[in-house]
């Protein structure tokens, strides 16, 4: 297996597990010429190429060591629910880490060695292709009622618009799925965008959820992590009700 693939041990995790070369940083949100999704660089050149899923499952068997063979990641948050994710979404975030705007320096090491974006489209291709698990990662408190509750009346009344009534995103926007991913993670991503530190985010969803407080991005988050994709989601466990 070609040594670029295990770029993809830890996609998205913003929780370091060893040292490696900082990325080159690149100007991001805080930056006045700053473009969220700049159709420019290896970016496109990955998302005009077509995917074939049977090379990309094999190279994913590299990837299924942290996001699990299943590409359900860890309900601790420390790497993502992948499963059903676009693969517009997958490929963004590649591109963005390479390029020094998304601060990952768990993933930087393996995203600096990625020289051909055939394997990109290929392993995103597959990803997408997997069912959203159900079982991952949920708010627990004791009043969990209470906070989705709480979270639904403010992502139907601020989130919606991107992120759709059931968490599927938009591809052509490059919104990501959220169905299916867990709750610990949607946290502190978000907690991240409130608070600056994720350089690579859309100026318009920092517009949005900067003025929310910890107990609301609780909230939002505990609603977000309830949200299903019919048609799209893993099939039950037998014994176990969906």
């Amino acid at each position: 297996m070609k040594k670029s693939l295990v770029l993809f041990l830890s996609m998205f995790a913003a929780t370091a597990v060893f040292a490696g070369p900082p990325a080159p940083k690149k100007e991001g949100i805080e930056g006045k010429d700053y473009k969220w999704n700049a159709q420019e660089g290896e970016k496109v050149e990955a998302l005009k190429l077509k995917g074939d899923k049977k090379r990309g499952e094999e190279a994913y068997e590299v990837c299924g060591a942290c996001h699990l063979p299943s590409g359900a990641g860890r309900p601790d948050g420390t790497f993502p629910q992948l499963a059903g994710q676009h693969t517009t979404v997958l490929i963004k975030q590649m591109a963005d880490i390479r390029a020094g705007l998304r601060d990952n320096p768990t993933m930087y090491p393996f995203a600096a060695t990625l020289t051909d974006p055939q394997e990109l489209a290929d392993v995103s291709a597959y990803i997408e292709s997997l069912c959203i698990p159900i079982e991952h990662g949920k708010y627990e408190g004791k009043d969990a009622a209470i906070m989705v509750a709480q979270g639904k009346e403010l992502y139907e009344k601020q989130c919606k618009e991107c992120h759709k009534a059931n968490g599927e995103g938009e591809k052509e926007k490059f919104y990501p799925v959220i169905a299916g991913q867990h709750y610990k993670y949607l946290l502190r991503q978000m907690t991240e965008i409130r608070d600056g530190h994720r350089r690579n985010a859309n100026p318009d969803m920092v517009k949005v959820i900067k003025p929310y407080t910890d107990q609301q991005l609780i909230a939002i988050s505990a609603y977000q992590s309830s949200l299903t994709m019919p048609g799209s989601m893993c099939k039950p466990k037998a014994g176990k009700k969906k």
